[in-house]
């Protein structure tokens, strides 16, 4: 579900106004790189989980890195249908679920309250920027103005930090008391009657719980004196283990046999064996040994077929004081290492022992298994997030969610077992999903200020963070009330992987994003503007160029793009007023788009897409009457040009941004009297701003700025102005 509301929120940062086909594109273009990265990192951790030798843990990571694979497939394809879908349905303000046509809010007033929360839904067409139609979604806002605002103060990032090191050393000091293995009675119903049977005898059967079998599994000469004693001092070693009860409760054939031969009330049935012989030691033991009282040594005794040879031995031996997994695992421990240190080929067992293994082995392929996979995540953020430091503290979240989980589940009563590896595993995807979910959206806003940078990131993304998590929880709550450890243990680790992997999201992360901007700005931070991009006519001017003239105090002076940003400073540059009176004609001219002509450009200046939206006024003073081109030259008029919404130059900020301001130039051709086209000058400009009132400049004071910077943008517009090349242009604030 993470992935599908990354999609959601990318969608719902689309602009409604554009075409179904272009908010694909959007939204694909905003979120496509950050499922990728979540989508890939998740399906190769997974895939090293296959290296595991636990069986359970390999079914499960194969099971998961091809749902990961599927469900990848899936958004990229099918859910892009489906968002299709819906864009059609918001194009025709139909019901998301019923299909039905729905009333726009700003119509819907005085309207029942569930009809206002069921019922409505779109924009009134004859409005469509009121605002009651045009709500930012709540939970975005909340994202950007309140938590975002809260961490941008540097008191609450001292605190976040000081908060994450007592989260961090509580986890390094729980890793340090992490118990290893899996429990037999873990393995059982919390119902089952079965957990009697373990509670007694761990209640009283605790100080000598297991027998250990000795086996010697190759032929040896057992009426061998070197021998006997070998195999002595290798039982003598176990014996004296400090988890071993020592040889009282040993059963040994050997030793029984020796007493057996020495005893003077056996010797008369073997008169006549000579005990040095191998072959009377053996027959001793078949003919005589087994056939008395010692008959149940024959299952510690594998002879031939023709009882020639012994080919395997056994004893047996008692441990002591086993209370607990770790125990568990250390003796086995040290009984494979008397085992392996002796000359003899012995191996120590018991049939336990199959669930003891896992103890040895957890803790190693779990460090190996999460390594390789932190490796190749870091690996992975490299690529897709080009900035290095960024992508450290990628790698830096990962391991931090890491320490958590361990250190904090065992506080939390869970061993470190395969159940636990599982969710470590799974614990490398939460953690790179809401780590670079987050750090892409930071380094990848337009913004230069880092808190901006911050709280734009809490915007794209805060949202899809917190229902991925809220929506991950929900679905493992009800593994809590099922009565098996399994289920349990499964729920406690994901819910610490997702509470840790939230935090380090959507507070650590963008503290340390924001702290460390200039590490992870790259070349955006502190460096010049893009240089000035030449353009064809029509001349059309970004919101970015500062050669918008303004006045302020009286000066005319070249604002800055936060000046122009401010709603309250609304410049307009309204038509000059010139010498002579002349009507406006056609100079004959083809028109080429660039307003060279007064035929209609409305071809020229249309796109394929119909984007560009072209009208055309006539605009003349109080005094005449709109006059055609064969008027008297003493009615002076112009015509004026509006161009809206350019997609190769202004975004739709940019587009809103000039319905509140506008700035417009006027130029006009006349023909004198002999009918010979000619262009005035700029010779007096209105500055209109937003307050209303008007001021005045001297078209004389522009054209001297112009003559002493000839390379300046604004001697550029000039020079096209006067020269006719643009008859009129405009520039959205």
């Amino acid at each position: 579900m993470d992935d599908t509301f990354v999609l959601l929120a990318a969608w719902r940062r689309t602009d409604d106004r554009l075409s179904v086909p272009e908010r694909l594109a959007h939204t694909y273009a905003d979120a496509g790189v950050s499922i990728t990265i979540t989508s890939l990192t998740n399906f190769i951790s997974f895939w090293i989980g296959v290296i595991t030798p636990f069986p359970c843990v390999r079914i499960f990571c194969i099971y998961t890195a091809m749902s990961v694979l599927f469900t990848y497939i899936y958004h990229v394809t099918f859910f892009g249908g489906c968002m299709a879908l819906s864009g059609y349905a918001e194009q025709r303000n139909l019901h998301a679920f019923i299909c039905v046509p729905t009333m726009p809010k700003s119509l819907a007033q005085g309207r029942g309250s569930c009809f206002m929360l069921c019922c409505t839904g779109g924009r009134n067409p004859l409005d469509p920027e009121n605002p009651m139609d045009n709500e930012e979604n709540m939970m975005m806002k909340f994202f950007r103005d309140n938590l975002g605002k809260y961490l941008s103060k540097k008191p609450v990032k001292v605190v976040i930090i000081l908060f994450f090191l007592v989260y961090l050393g509580f986890g390094l000091w729980g890793c340090t008391k992490v118990k290893e293995g899996l429990e037999r009675f873990k393995m059982a119903r919390y119902d089952s009657y079965s957990l009697d049977y373990y509670d007694l005898e761990d209640k009283y059967f605790r100080k000598y719980p297991y027998r250990i079998q000795v086996v010697i599994n190759e032929t040896l000469n057992y009426a061998d004196p070197a021998v006997q004693d070998q195999i002595e001092e290798l039982l003598h070693k176990l014996e004296n283990n400090r988890l071993m009860a020592g040889p009282r409760f040993t059963e040994s054939w050997l030793r029984i046999y020796h007493r057996f031969m020495k005893d003077s009330r056996t010797q008369v049935f073997l008169q006549g064996y000579n005990m040095s012989r191998k072959e009377d030691f053996y027959k001793g033991i078949h003919q005589v040994f087994f056939r008395l009282s010692q008959n149940y040594f024959q299952q510690d005794i594998k002879f031939n077929e023709d009882f020639s040879e012994i080919t395997a031995a056994r004893f047996v031996l008692q441990t002591e004081n086993i209370m607990d997994a770790n125990d568990e695992k250390n003796m086995l421990i040290e009984l494979r290492a008397i085992a392996a240190n002796s000359t003899l080929p012995v191996v120590v067992f018991n049939q336990l022992f199959v669930l003891f293994d896992q103890f040895l082995l957890i803790k190693e392929t779990s460090i190996q298994a999460v390594g390789v996979a932190t490796a190749v995540m870091m690996l992975i953020s490299f690529v897709f997030i080009p900035i290095p430091s960024c992508a450290l503290w990628v790698a830096f979240s990962i391991f931090s969610i890491e320490i958590g989980v361990v250190g904090y589940m065992s506080w939390w009563n869970v061993n470190l077992d395969a159940i636990s590896m599982i969710n470590l595993i799974l614990c490398i995807g939460f953690s790179v999903d809401y780590s670079a979910h987050i750090t892409y959206a930071y380094i990848s806003s337009e913004q230069k200020d880092p808190d901006t940078r911050m709280r734009n990131a809490l915007h794209s993304l805060g949202l899809p963070i917190f229902q991925g998590s809220i929506s991950t929880l929900l679905g493992i709550v009800i593994l809590n009330a099922a009565p098996s450890y399994i289920f349990t243990v499964f729920f406690k680790t994901v819910f610490l992987v997702i509470l840790f992997a939230a935090i380090h999201g959507l507070l650590l992360l963008p503290v340390l994003l924001s702290l460390t901007d200039g590490w992870c700005s790259g070349a955006k931070k502190g460096g010049d503007d893009p240089p000035e991009k030449e353009t064809s006519p029509p001349f059309y001017i970004t919101p970015q160029h500062d050669d918008i003239i303004a006045n302020k105090d009286g000066k005319i002076n070249v604002p800055t793009y936060k000046t122009l940003a401010d709603p309250h400073f609304q410049t307009v540059i309204e038509e000059p007023k010139y010498k002579t009176t002349a009507t406006w004609t056609d100079n004959g001219d083809l028109d080429q788009g660039i307003g060279t002509s007064g035929e209609s450009s409305d071809g020229s200046w249309r796109g394929g897409n119909d984007d560009i939206v072209d009208h055309a006024t006539q605009l003349h003073d109080s005094s005449s009457k709109l006059t055609s081109v064969g008027q008297p030259h003493d009615s002076p008029s112009c015509r004026e040009r509006e161009n809206h919404v350019n997609p190769g130059f202004i975004d739709d900020e940019g587009f809103r941004a000039s319905d509140r301001s506008r700035m417009r130039g006027y130029h006009h051709s006349n023909r004198d009297g002999k009918g010979n086209n000619y262009h005035e000058t700029w010779d007096d400009l209105h500055i209109r701003q937003g307050s209303g009132t008007t001021k005045h400049t001297n078209g004389k004071d522009l054209q001297q700025r112009r003559n002493s910077e000839p390379d300046s943008p604004l001697s550029r517009y000039m020079s096209r102005l006067n020269s006719g090349y643009v008859r009129e242009f405009q520039m959205p604030l």
